[in-house]
């Protein structure tokens, strides 16, 4: 008797154990997609004379909640996608882009948003002999990012499922090199998906997170830095460097506020000015002004996972010479490496007009 309840004790332990484990299930999906380009920019209004065509191809690795953060969003997906896109157009080429996103769902999971980030190819890129009219892309490598929003069924029939809704794909180098209008199309996708081993799908853990989470204020020092270009064609790329630092405030697992301020030191705008001081007297530029900047911002930080989302606002404060206006913003991604290291790409604007893409490091204590 001891030994058959020995016996029992052990296979309830061992099919516990095999239910609390993570069953590692994937979809794979694609979609067809048809649109416009959005006419953004007057200037790119000649590059506009068809409707792209394209195909998204999509990795998605399931969640369901056996590691604490899938539960708080709603048990999201990870994964990689493929898009290829007919711009329809002989001065734009075509498009191919590899992609890391997150599925978010939301109405019982029948919405699914999509935030996806990553690098494209471009075939026809600007040449200022062969292809001088493309004034959109002028590098053939270029920063991608595409949202979708999909009314998705999974797992209809043994796996398969359907998904339909809109896209928004947009292609800019972030002045990696002039010049850069970009393009953003507004696409209707519909495609189908299928869950690899259906028949394992568990049930969905709940949180057991605490209601409250506290954090003390912490400190940010962050290294960023990269090349760009103005909007001079030709006037050639140059390093920049931005010293950060800057408090937040943990207000939740998610979420946590942000108050600091940059040191920018852009190479570019050392030129810049250079060049109308010589090129163009009339602006009455001596050549001499300060090319540095310093800003102030407040951010906000999404935490998912080792991954966060961040978004600031900023306003030069030290601002020698006008150049897009006083106001700029800030978005990207940061990887945390432990818990005070952390590598972030971060888009740094004036309203929708990109200046450069920024490669950061940084500790937080």
């Amino acid at each position: 008797m001891k030994r058959f309840i020995a016996y029992f004790f052990g296979l309830f332990c061992v099919c516990s154990f095999a239910q609390e484990k993570d069953p590692n299930l994937f979809t794979l999906d694609a979609n067809f997609f048809y649109g416009t380009v959005l006419e953004h920019n007057p200037d790119i209004s000649h590059l506009i004379t068809d409707h792209p065509t394209g195909l998204i191809l999509s990795y998605n690795k399931k969640t369901y909640g056996f590691k604490e953060w899938e539960s708080r969003y709603n048990y999201p997906d990870w994964g990689v996608s493929f898009v290829y896109q007919n711009m329809k157009n002989e001065t734009l080429g075509e498009n191919y882009g590899l992609y890391a996103h997150y599925n978010f769902y939301f109405f019982k999971r029948h919405l699914n948003f999509r935030l996806g980030q990553g690098i494209a190819y471009t075939t026809n890129p600007y040449d200022k002999v062969e292809n001088f009219r493309n004034n959109a892309y002028g590098s053939d490598l270029l920063s991608s990012t595409y949202l979708m929003l999909n009314y998705k069924k999974e797992n209809i029939v043994k796996g398969f499922g359907i998904q339909a809704g809109i896209s928004i794909v947009h292609y800019s180098n972030a002045n990696f090199r002039a010049p850069n209008t970009s393009t953003n199309t507004f696409a209707f996708n519909i495609g189908t998906n299928y869950l690899f081993d259906y028949h394992k799908e568990p049930e969905y853990i709940a949180s057991s997170d605490e209601k409250t989470y506290k954090e003390s204020i912490k400190f940010n020092f962050a290294f960023r830095t990269g090349v760009n270009e103005s909007d001079i064609i030709d006037m050639g790329q140059f390093p920049f460097y931005i010293v950060s630092a800057y408090a937040d405030k943990r207000l939740n697992r998610k979420s946590a506020i942000q108050l600091g301020t940059d040191v920018f030191f852009s190479k570019f705008l050392e030129e810049l000015i250079y060049f109308y001081s010589v090129a163009f007297p009339e602006r009455n530029i001596s050549g001499d002004e300060d090319w540095k900047r310093v800003g102030v911002f407040v951010g906000h930080e999404l935490f998912i996972n080792k991954m966060s989302f961040i978004t600031q606002l900023g306003y030069y404060v030290y601002y020698p010479y006008d150049f897009e206006g006083q106001v700029y913003n800030r978005i990207g991604l940061k990887r945390y490496f432990g818990d005070k290291f952390f590598g972030a790409i971060t888009l740094k604007s004036h309203g929708a007009k990109a200046e450069a893409v920024e490669f950061g490091i940084g500790v937080r204590l």
